[in-house]
């Protein structure tokens, strides 16, 4: 009887989706082994249509990953994004979908630091102005007369990796480095060859400043009209970060009045800068150099980029750890552990706002029925929480150990069964600098697993997380819950939730707050002074 041969069936490939252009070697990256498409991104009906069988979409930033493109997604597990940046993808509804999300952290470190040195260069020699001026004909070599780096000081606020590759480079041109960073320790900057100063002294010292600083609400604004008054009538200031760090009025004011020479700036915070708004009115002074947004705008950059979100979603469909991935703990973690890592992330945002100095040491303290886990990813969590808003690069659970260890953070997880007054209780018990110890405690709490702050240096409180809290520590006496209720409600800002502990009677009392919104810096300090507050913090709490 002749035999029947039955064909094979050949499992179909992932499909994963380009959204917009990347370099071929994006391409080459993948490897044959999926279903490439590609689609234009800003079509939003086309990019609907191709999400419906996609297991993974690359973009870079014209392409909007949102709730409603995810819901058109029922098969996606991956977003990348090729370059640093993740305005355009919405995480938390990403993680919500279950859709792991990663970006390339370091693609543009180097092209970032390098446009940098570039602005730098280009107004202490006057470059584009000069360029200008004799292409239209003039020979003005002495209204350009340039200033030589050599011997001058540059001032680096943000002494990350963009920060410490700036100083390298500009090392080699014969430069003293200051910088300020409270993040790092006196070791690490010695190891990069960097003295460290406060704010107020390295503004008025340095010829250049240039910012290298996340965007957070502590950090917009942050080089003002007090600092362009500080500083000497011969610096520059240079931003390649984020647009808003320096304040774009002020920065106006100062340069118009020669408060300051110049300034170099790649970022703003319209972009483009909008007719009629502070950037705008930025590029027609003669004393600025502007450049649009070119940070990552380097073939190797883009190629760097491509390749390495190519790479992770590889990884992601494949089944294994992807380093990159900024909403996702790597390995296998149980089910009883895992509602505890948004927890422990936001202790250690809440432990960031708190600090007071450069971290040496912290300590993750896991007791109750979790110590029964393999909880070694609140480690992660931990370290992710307290260097997210401290960083410029965006911080995942993998990269985070690296970040802390350049910064000479040593980082244990210690696991202990007994927890007398909780089913579960973390710690985060940190060393610091200036010879300080700070803890923050929490738990979840009840069916719901409510994230809850429950101690703070000592102080037994039960306050759950919300987005805005104010952490206030003065001498406990009467009348001083009616001064900071009385002056916060005359400046709108709602009370939700209140909690006053203390250990005795006109000793020390810590308040924790919960507000309905963002309480400006002039009215915390307002407040502090009028309690004769040790402690005065406004902490902003992002979703994770």
């Amino acid at each position: 009887m002749p035999q029947t041969t039955v064909p094979k069936t050949t499992a179909p490939k992932p499909v994963v989706l380009i959204a917009e252009v990347l370099s071929p070697a994006t391409i080459e990256a993948l490897g044959p082994d999926f279903d490439v498409r590609q689609v234009d991104g800003t079509d939003r009906e086309a990019l609907f249509s191709s999400l419906a069988d996609a297991d993974a979409v690359l973009v870079r930033s014209a392409t909007k990953i949102d709730a409603e493109a995810l819901s058109h997604a029922p098969k996606l597990k991956v977003v990348a994004r090729a370059g640093v940046g993740l305005d355009n993808v919405d995480i938390q509804a990403s993680t919500k979908a279950g859709v792991m999300v990663v970006n390339a952290p370091t693609s543009n470190i180097i092209s970032a630091a390098e446009l940098t040195c570039g602005h730098i260069l280009s107004l202490a020699r006057h470059v584009p102005a000069a360029h200008a001026s004799l292409a239209a004909g003039q020979w003005k070599r002495s209204a350009y007369t340039g200033t030589e780096l050599y011997e001058k000081t540059l001032g680096i606020v943000g002494l990350g990796r963009i920060g410490a590759l700036v100083a390298a480079r500009m090392q080699g041109f014969g430069m003293k480095i200051v910088a300020f960073d409270p993040y790092v320790t006196g070791a690490r900057a010695q190891q990069l060859g960097v003295e460290l100063r406060t704010l107020d002294e390295l503004v008025a010292e340095v010829d250049f400043l240039t910012i290298h600083m996340p965007k957070t609400p502590e950090t917009t604004g942050m080089i003002g009209a007090e600092q362009f008054k500080a500083m000497k009538k011969t610096a520059y200031v240079v931003n390649v970060a984020r647009g808003g760090l320096i304040d774009e009025a002020a920065l106006r004011e100062a340069l118009v009045a020669g408060e300051i020479a110049g300034a170099g700036l790649d970022v703003f915070t319209s972009e483009p800068p909008a007719e009629g708004g502070s950037a705008r009115e930025l590029l027609d002074l003669p004393n600025v150099v502007v450049t649009p947004h070119l940070g990552a705008s380097t073939d190797e950059a883009q190629e760097k980029a491509g390749i390495s979100v190519a790479r992770s979603v590889k990884l992601a469909l494949e089944g294994d750890l992807v380093p990159d991935a900024v909403n996702v703990a790597g390995g296998v973690i149980d089910p009883f552990v895992r509602p505890g890592i948004a927890l422990v992330e936001k202790l250690g945002q809440i432990f960031s706002g708190l600090t007071t100095s450069a971290l040496t040491s912290l300590d993750i303290e896991v007791r109750g029925e979790l110590a029964d886990y393999d909880v070694s990813v609140y480690r992660l969590a931990a370290l992710k929480g307290v260097l997210s808003n401290v960083v410029s690069e965006n911080v995942s659970y993998v990269n985070a150990p690296l970040f802390a260890e350049q910064r000479g953070i040593e980082a244990r997880l210690i696991v202990e069964k007994e927890s007398p007054e909780y089913r579960n209780l973390t710690t985060l018990r940190g060393a610091l600098a200036d010879g300080t110890v700070l803890t923050v405690a929490g738990t979840l709490a009840g069916t719901r697993m409510v994230q809850k702050i429950v101690g703070i240096n000592g102080h037994d409180i039960e306050v759950p997380i919300e987005t805005h809290h104010i952490v206030m520590q003065y001498t406990d006496r009467p009348g001083i819950v009616a001064v900071y209720g009385q002056k916060f409600g005359e400046a709108g800002i709602n009370i939700a939730g209140m909690q006053v502990a203390r250990r005795e009677a006109g000793g020390q009392a810590l308040t924790v707050l919960t507000v309905d919104s963002r309480v400006p810096e002039e009215l915390l300090a307002e407040v502090g002074e009028a309690i004769d507050a040790k402690v005065m913090r406004s902490i902003e709490i992002t979703e994770v």
